[in-house]
């Protein structure tokens, strides 16, 4: 094994164990990053709570570069808030959500957190890549699928009246 692997695999593990260590389970909420997340939303002013889901979506989708973990945490958190209040939308239930009061959030968060999630999911973002290393990758990006599924949901085929006989 040259010295250029065990430094790879050495850095691979290290991932691993950050995941394992801030993260204990696929939920959107389930990691310190998230966490962190809803208690800076807590300690919002009530007024500042969607300002501050608009700004993480939207730092999310400015990263050019490779998107670090906290900020993908993050942005999959706000997301998950947004799609809580969309129809199919599953509430945040979980103790390490925010505590306090949301405002209905406006509508065009929505495509804001669907561009997130697929800036989180590329190829250039840090918790994809740690997922991706895991044996529950594909559980958390299918989580994440469902997340963004409840944001922007397929259109309903439309039968067309001309043809039906």
């Amino acid at each position: 094994m040259t010295a250029l692997s065990v430094a790879a695999a050495m850095i691979a593990a290290q991932w691993r164990e950050e995941i394992i260590m801030g993260t204990w389970d696929i939920g959107p909420f389930e990691n310190d990053m998230a966490a962190d997340f809803a208690y800076a939303l807590d300690e919002a002013a009530e007024d500042e709570r969607e300002t501050l889901v608009r700004t993480t979506l939207t730092r999310t989708i400015q990263t050019r570069d490779y998107l670090e973990s906290p900020e993908g945490a993050g942005a999959v958190a706000a997301a998950a808030l947004i799609a809580a209040q969309c129809p199919g939308g599953e509430p945040v239930s979980t103790s390490y959500g925010p505590d306090e009061a949301l405002p209905i959030f406006a509508i065009d968060l929505r495509s804001l957190a669907v561009e997130a999630l697929d800036r989180v999911v590329a190829e250039e973002s840090e918790l994809a890549d740690l997922w991706d290393e895991t044996v529950d990758g594909p559980k958390w990006r299918q989580a994440i699928s469902r997340i963004r599924a409840v944001l922007a949901p397929e259109p309903e085929p439309q039968e067309d009246p001309l043809f039906d006989l």
